[in-house]
């Protein structure tokens, strides 16, 4: 597989383009959904040219193919800023090269194309725009604008291949590509109802009157001025020039990222101190204005040039990579203003740095135009997004070229940069959307919130049957898997909300709240119909711990039919989440519709149970098998100095908190030690004390490392609670917590930045009880009583896929097993327990669940995600269902982030297939920039497992991809495919058969791309 891509001849990207469309109603893969049509005159002028949106693909990824600017075209761009060029061309860039996680870097500094290959591909995306806006949007006069962009010295622009290149996009009339395009254009007519012969011959051969200067950080000033002076005077060219975020100078910067949360950002300061000086750049800037007015071209600016960091966590491989997105926008922003400042608002500049829906329309009211973007199209939605943007930007559209900015607006917005939520970084966004599962060949689509569940909740199907009032059927489908749907509609830890695809646009779908609205709506009808499952096994279950994890275990063997009793050393079952979680968190009620639920199953259960009795005990009474779901039973002590008697643990507090909290004495000051859901738990309770006034959460790290829910902290800070970050208690001692100042070292494993001590530097708190919420114990000596085996470093001998211990037919699970851990996770240890025990009796895991979802029609899963998939603000919770993208049933991240096109969804019937869309990989489309790989839902890379299509047998020779080339086409094709490592020659007959035996999916996907999809290998 090569990393090189094959340009596709005009004839033959012409005919693609028409045969898809005709064919499937998309152009390279976008819906007919996604197609901007412009539907007033409302427009923008720049340089005497009309353009009916101001935005457009930044000179990057998405402007460097034909087909990446025609997809681009559909979906609402009109200003297209040109991949830059310079002398150095057909780069050895290593791949992958580009990571758009969350903030984005890459390592391309220009074209991966020679300088006329690139030529070539921008005259060809240009006379099929103008097709283009003919044929489907009935428009007969260009109403969109190219602007080239070359770097980065003046000897090389000087040069004859870059000035040809400049030359060429002048004027092209006497090109040969050009003169091509045109031709194939004429000998194709048959292909078109509205364009004609009068139509191509009017095709301007001016592609560019403009253009945009990129130079390299380090390009000496006078260097940047001569260049500029060269393309107004000589090249007789309207000019931007890009300017970099260094000239705010490395401690603006530096203080940016650490007051964001980007502080792992790591900066060269040597990048700010040999780049252009803002003092220097704003003489410069002045002095060619005036030059550019002398010569009458416009001059302007581009906001921005991306900042160069350090390669510092293996992102990209290489030293030095390029950054941009979200986290380059308060930077951006803020220069445009500090340099629009110095004119006093009289300013030409170009945006690019940060821009999506979000902001765009703010951007673009200050004056600023045109706007380019980059980041926001290699997330999931890709070239889609356009649309959005270009409809939030049309109302604003004046029918004119900005004069002059609106200076308040624009520092206004500068001003805001700083806290938009937008922008601001939180350290569970590191938290990576993708599964450990590997990717499959064929029907790979998933629902990565299911997957990151851990009990796999099936949470499109519920989310479906919310949004549309289908209550009981909801609950139904959570019932099936989870039996405690109120406690985890309230208090869950939503590990499925940190896997979400929304998070990719805006935020993750609120599950969790979906959850409770199913609860409350579905479960008094679903319990009138419930009843217990006859017994149909005569062996019975001890479950000793009435928590989470005991009370799923025993839900689903009464379910099955066995006999369950549930011990435990309380009055009433609950557990943890009964006994230690205030009720501010989770009301009493919706614990005991749950308990009511499994007791409604047939499980019985006994309270104020000794706890000293042992697993024998329980066999002589005549159980079968024993779940020991006994919880976490002993607290952490915090070893710090002096008056221990001052310091409680966090869980025993709580306990005593939801007994009676008036008997309660804590003093005026309480300090909680940790930053858990347990502490933002204790702090909250502690201020309802009577007689506390002021409650302190100490943590060692900063508040963006807490491992608590966000929204947990946020709760604590609206309730008042204090944050001391970047303390470690050392002694409490006559009512002063003395902690050693810390500071952030290097990350460690958990991706977290460790603390690390300031030698000699201290601060002393006063406080009157101190609150350790460090985390529980497993109570080993119990276990070791009951002769269950403990391996090394505290870890108890199971089997993993039973949670069976060394005692047969004696399980263990939930916080005795993993010690302190979710509600959900104790939900997946008891249903593992229980299909364990089933298995052994022979009997049937019942997780099944009525409702089943389906569409109909292909297209219509189609123009329901294309709808969906917008950057939206949070919703309320009758909308909130709809944001859900339905990923099980159509996913398409990989298509939508490839700025190629080289990731197809191509609709496949065959034997063997659950789904009937696939992903076909185009081998001669993909640069191996390794943007699919960010954004599949699974740990691998699409572009290297998927399906691939090969244009020559020397690239399928060349490659180990799985994947076929066409050696003979019809009446009887012949293809040459790689399949589980083995290379053989298939041939088809006229009805899809195979003269040799393959997987049937697999030759169903293969005879489709040969009788449907023809302009896809014939290039």
């Amino acid at each position: 597989m090569s990393d090189k891509m094959a340009l596709i001849p005009f004839k033959q990207l012409l005919h693609w383009v028409m045969e898809e469309h005709e064919h499937s109603g998309m152009v390279f893969g976008m819906p007919e959904e996604k197609f901007y049509h412009k539907t007033n005159d409302r427009h923008m002028e720049l340089f005497g040219e009309v353009i009916d949106t101001p935005v457009g693909p930044a000179a990057g990824p998405h402007s460097q193919l034909a087909q990446n600017i025609i997809a681009s075209y559909m979906s609402g761009s009109r200003f297209f800023e040109l991949k830059s060029v310079q002398i150095m061309d057909e780069l050895e860039i290593a791949k992958p090269c580009i990571s758009a996680e969350d903030e984005c870097y890459n390592t391309e500094w220009s074209t991966e194309l020679s300088i006329m290959g690139a030529f070539e591909e921008y005259v060809k995306a240009w006379f099929i725009l103008h097709v283009l806006q003919k044929e489907l949007f009935k428009q007969s006069e260009r109403r969109f604008m190219f602007n080239m962009s070359v770097g980065y010295d003046l000897k090389g622009i000087q040069s004859p291949k870059v000035d040809e290149f400049v030359e060429g996009l002048k004027d092209a009339s006497q090109t040969r590509i050009f003169q091509e395009c045109k031709a194939a254009l004429l000998e194709s007519l048959a292909l078109f109802k509205h364009v004609d012969q009068a139509f191509i011959e009017k095709i301007s051969p001016n592609i560019c009157h403009s253009i945009t200067l990129s130079t390299m950080h380090g390009c000496p000033p006078t260097e940047i001025e001569a260049i500029i002076r060269y393309l107004i005077s000589e090249k007789k060219l309207h000019t931007f020039v890009k300017m970099n975020p260094t000239l705010l100078g490395y401690k603006y910067v530096r203080n940016t990222f650490d007051k964001m949360g980007y502080d792992y950002i790591q900066l060269r300061e040597e990048s700010f101190t040999h780049d252009l000086q803002f003092a220097d750049g704003v003489e410069m800037l002045k002095r060619l204005k005036a030059f550019a007015s002398e010569n009458k071209k416009d001059f302007g600016i581009k906001m921005s040039n991306t900042l160069p960091v350090k390669i510092a966590r293996g992102e990209l491989p290489g030293e030095e990579m390029y950054m941009s997105g979200r986290s380059l926008y308060p930077l951006t922003i803020n220069l445009a203003y500090k340099l629009a400042a110095e004119f006093g608002g009289d300013l030409k500049i170009s945006y690019s740095g940060g821009a999506d829906a979000f902001n765009i329309d703010r951007i673009f009211a200050t004056g600023i135009r045109p706007i380019t973007v980059a980041t926001t199209l290699l997330k999931p939605g890709g070239y889609q997004r356009f649309k959005q943007i270009a409809e939030l930007l049309d109302p604003l559209l004046d029918n004119r070229e900005s004069s002059r900015l609106d200076m308040d607006k624009l520092k206004a917005l500068a001003e805001s940069a700083f806290e938009d939520a937008n922008h601001i970084k939180e350290s569970r966004d590191m938290l990576s959307r993708k599964t450990s599962l590997r990717l499959p060949l064929l029907d790979c689509f998933i629902a990565p919130c299911e997957k990151g569940c851990p009990i796999e909740q099936d949470v499109p199907e519920y989310l479906r049957l919310v949004g549309e009032k289908r209550y009981e059927e909801a609950f139904d489908v959570i019932v099936s898997k989870n039996p405690l749907p109120f406690i985890t509609g309230t208090i869950c830890t939503h590990t499925c909300m940190t896997k979400c695809t929304r998070l990719d646009y805006d935020e993750s779908v609120h599950i969790r709240g979906q959850k409770l609205v199913a609860a409350e709506n579905g479960y008094a009808g679903y319990r009138q119909k419930l009843s217990p499952t006859e017994p149909c096994s005569s062996a019975q279950v001890a479950v000793i711990g009435a928590g989470p994890a005991g009370l799923s275990a025993a839900y689903f063997l009464a379910k099955a039919g066995m006999k369950v009793t549930v011990f435990d050393k309380r009055e009433r079952a609950g557990g943890t989440v009964e006994f230690v979680i205030p009720d501010f968190r989770i009301s009493r009620e919706a614990i005991r519709n749950d308990i009511e639920l499994i007791e409604a199953m047939g499980v019985k259960f006994e309270f104020g149970v000794n706890p000293n009795i042992s697993v024998a005990d329980y066999q002589a009474k005549g159980f079968n098998y024993v779940f020991l779901a006994i919880g976490a039973g002993k607290t952490s002590s915090l070893a710090i100095q002096g008056d221990g008697e001052r310091v409680r643990g966090a869980i025993p507090f709580l306990e005593a908190f939801n007994v009676e909290r008036k008997s309660l004495n804590l003093g005026k000051r309480v300090a909680v030690i940790g930053g858990g859901n347990s502490a933002m738990d204790a702090a909250r309770a502690a201020l309802r004390v009577d007689g506390v006034e002021e409650v302190s959460i100490v943590y060692r790290r900063t508040k963006e490392y807490m491992p608590a829910d966000e929204e947990e902290l946020a709760f604590a800070q609206k309730d008042g609670v204090i944050f001391k970050q970047l303390l470690a208690p050392v002694s409490l001692d006559k009512g002063i917590l003395k902690c050693q100042v810390m500071e952030l070292g290097q990350a460690d494993a958990s991706g977290r930045r460790s603390p690390v001590a300031k030698e000699g530097i201290y601060e002393e708190l006063p406080v009157d009880t101190v609150l350790s919420a460090i985390g529980e114990l497993i109570d080993y000596d119990l276990l070791r009583s009951n002769g269950i085996e403990i391996g090394e470093k505290g870890k108890i001998k199971v089997n993993e896929e039973t949670l069976e211990t060394n005692i047969p037919n004696v399980f263990i699970g939930g916080d005795a097993l993993a010690g302190p851990w979710t509600v959900v996770g104790a939900i997946s240890h008891g249903t593992k327990v229980a299909k364990a025990i089933l298995n052994k009796e022979n009997m049937e895991f019942k997780q099944e669940f009525a409702s089943r979802i389906s569409f109909d029609k292909d297209k219509q899963l189609l123009e329901v995600r294309a709808k969906k998939a917008v950057l939206q603000a949070v919703c309320d919770d009758d909308r909130e269902p709809g944001r859900c993208l339905e990923c099980n049933y159509i996913c398409n991240i990989c298509t939508e982030v490839c700025p190629n096109r080289a990731n197809l969804m191509i609709p496949v019937v065959g034997e063997g297939l659950t789904n009937r869309n696939q992903i076909l990989h185009v081998d001669g489309m993909c640069n191996e920039c390794g943007n699919c790989e960010t954004f599949c839902p699974y740990d691998d890379a699409p572009y290297k497992v998927k399906m691939t299509l090969f244009w020559g047998e020397k690239e399928f020779w060349d490659s180990a991809n799985t994947g076929f080339v066409i050696i003979k086409e019809a009446p009887e094709p012949v293809v040459k495919l790689r399949l589980n490592g083995e290379v053989v020659d298939v041939a088809f007959d006229q009805a899809g058969g195979t003269n040799v035996p393959i997987d049937s999916s697999v030759a169903a996907l293969i005879w489709t791309v040969i009788q449907r999809y023809p302009y896809l290998y014939k290039v």
